[in-house]
């Protein structure tokens, strides 16, 4: 089987009603990024922390798969299919898809702030006194802005690797997983579907279908399997 990667974000995710932050009537209208979503954020205000991404835990987990998701699911049985996302949900997991990376951690698992062990949550939310076993403050298993990630040379390795590379939902604006795309080695075909990346530079073999993923995806895939 070729090995097909695909690169999700945001976008395959907001069609299961998952607001971004760069939506005007986004997730983060009604917060500071800064104040949410960094590691200083944290050190200054855990409760404030911890209340925003209980309140995303919950939106994700009433979210259900979409089409797309599903789509990336079935081509499991044509492809080698390694998906990397940067989305925190299960969306990927839920619709049925194996072999899921997440860049910027999963909403429903927590860490040690000093150990680093992982807890599944289970859908609970954390909350400022919940310990790790050691008895350290569990946070978000989240990535945040400014923090390194962990998973991207795992991900760059994939990439390197792949047959075909699919992205999907980004607007290739976050980095440095928006580097991956120029990792793919220039004869592989590429595809990305968003409704409105119209350009990627110094990218070979590129097919870009300005469509949202629900619209865009079974496209590719017929494609895919056109020429398998």
């Amino acid at each position: 089987m070729k090995k097909l990667v695909v690169f999700t974000g945001a976008g395959i995710s907001q069609e299961s009603g998952l607001k971004t932050f760069r939506d005007e009537d986004g997730l983060w209208e009604k917060y500071n990024i800064e104040e949410v979503a960094t590691i200083d954020a944290w050190h200054s205000n855990q409760s404030l922390v911890l209340q925003f991404y209980n309140e995303r835990r919950t939106q994700a987990l009433a979210a259900q798969p979409n089409s797309a998701h599903f789509v990336l699911a079935q081509l499991e049985n044509s492809f080698d299919v390694q998906i990397i996302t940067q989305n925190i949900d299960n969306l990927h997991e839920r619709a049925g898809s194996t072999n899921v990376l997440h860049l910027h951690g999963m909403i429903d698992y927590a860490r040690s702030c000093k150990t680093g062990k992982q807890i599944e949550l289970k859908g609970k939310d954390i909350l400022l006194g919940d310990l790790c076993e050691e008895g350290h403050q569990l946070r978000p298993d989240i990535v945040w802005f400014g923090e390194e990630v962990p998973n991207m040379e795992i991900a760059a390795k994939l990439v390197e690797e792949a047959d075909i590379l699919l992205v999907v939902g980004t607007s290739l604006n976050v980095y440095p997983a928006a580097g991956l795309i120029h990792v793919a080695p220039d004869k592989i075909q590429k595809f990305v579907v968003d409704p409105n990346l119209h350009k990627v530079n110094n990218t070979k073999n590129l097919t870009i279908i300005n469509k949202k993923a629900t619209d865009g995806l079974p496209l590719v895939a017929s494609m895919l399997l056109e020429s398998d």
